[in-house]
């Protein structure tokens, strides 16, 4: 069983849901990382995604685009952020899970990424432009290393989309809120709620919800619906204005 794994199977023991931050890795610095990931820790962060800088974030909103564009003007990379979270490592123990885009990892090398990210203490990864349908080998090699690879689905997701992400995904499946960017408006309606239930009863794997959860309201009621809570643009919103990103999050705990 992987750390997510236990995770949320302790949580759920607990009676509560997963909190899971993100940010962006660089920005500012990586120095500045390595703060924030003990600020969102002490806060109340169950595991913690740290978003890897790329020139075409196709999912990704201003907000964060706009993040990993300072990111990349400090020369982070994909190598640069494997050697942070081996220094995280020294300190945390919770689950770190990369966001990345598929280019860089094809560009390191598939098995060479999923074995390195594994030695340094990666719990899992979300490349959001790489379907199940296209990611055998990468699938393939991952369970045999024990990352978790997660996948996504949206409230466009038919049933056998839906089968088949749950088949693939593990230590979660992420759900998109929203037919849209990250940092959208979200909109918690029937379709959402209707289609969490249908999830629910194809698998027992937890769900978290992202894309849009920006207030302590949605996050209390999205904390109603799915196994984990995902915050990212309001997070990253704070850290470019310079604000209290502990402050933020401890309350978002509370709302859950």
């Amino acid at each position: 069983m992987s750390r997510i794994e236990k995770t949320f199977k302790r949580l759920k023991k607990e009676g509560k849901k997963a909190l899971i931050p993100y940010i962006m890795a660089g920005d500012p610095t990586l120095e500045d990382t390595k703060r924030f990931v003990s600020e969102l820790e002490e806060a109340g962060a169950d595991m913690i995604e740290l978003g890897i800088p790329f020139t075409d974030p196709i999912a990704d909103g201003p907000t964060i685009q706009r993040a990993g564009e300072r990111a990349l003007r400090q020369r982070v990379t994909l190598r640069k952020v494997l050697t942070l979270v081996e220094e995280l490592r020294q300190d945390t123990k919770i689950p770190l899970i990369l966001m990345t885009y598929y280019n860089p990892v094809f560009k390191y090398g598939i098995d060479a990424f999923i074995k390195d990210s594994v030695s340094i203490g990666v719990d899992g990864v979300i490349i959001p432009d790489l379907i199940p349908d296209e990611a055998g080998d990468f699938i393939s090699i991952a369970r045999g290393e024990g990352l978790d690879a997660i996948f996504l689905l949206a409230p466009t997701s038919t049933e056998d989309r839906i089968r088949k992400v749950a088949r693939v995904s593990t230590g979660f499946i992420y759900y998109v809120s929203i037919t849209g960017i990250t940092g959208a408006k979200l909109f918690i309606d029937e379709t959402m709620k209707n289609t969490l239930a249908l999830v629910k009863k194809i698998t027992k794997k937890p769900i978290a919800v992202g894309f849009g959860v920006s207030n302590l309201k949605e996050a209390k009621i999205v904390a109603e619906l799915a196994d984990g809570v995902i915050i990212g643009s309001a997070i990253v919103r704070l850290i470019s204005e310079n604000k209290d990103i502990k402050g933020f999050l401890k309350a978002i705990r509370e709302a859950m």
